[in-house]
């Protein structure tokens, strides 16, 4: 059943059920196999009917063919060039509240963190007194 179809070969299917995890193509009379919801286009998918509707043809290509369970696993995605993407702003870091001391920032080994330590709390100690 599912031995001349081979994996990474592209074919044309017809999508014949939707479900919210999927869409099943068909890719003969006797054959259809399952297009996971992630490999339906490049990036998300929140809802599959947005994309596909039951009767389209689609090209898919065959990522696995299990012979033993007869399921053959297909994406549409491998078969589209991935869209250029574009060069994103840097996120904005939330500010940190600095404490009453300017510490100097970056990579400090533990000894000297604890040399810092004990002194800023020497120093809460004279001012509470």
């Amino acid at each position: 059943m599912t031995a001349k179809f081979e994996v990474g070969s592209v074919y044309t299917g017809k999508v014949t059920g939707l479900q919210a995890y999927g869409a099943f193509v068909a890719l003969d009379e006797e054959t259809q196999g399952l297009v996971h919801i992630s490999e339906v286009t490049h990036g998300f998918v929140k809802d599959i009917n947005e994309h596909l509707a039951v009767g389209d043809e689609v090209q898919v290509k065959v990522l696995s063919v299990d012979e033993e369970k007869g399921k053959i696993s297909l994406s549409i995605r491998a078969t589209q060039a991935a869209p250029e993407r574009k060069e994103s702003k840097p996120r904005r870091q939330k500010a940190v509240q600095a404490e009453d001391t300017a510490a100097p920032q970056g990579f400090n080994t533990l000894k000297d963190k604890l040399e810092e330590w004990i002194e800023q709390s020497n120093r809460k100690d004279l001012i509470k007194k």
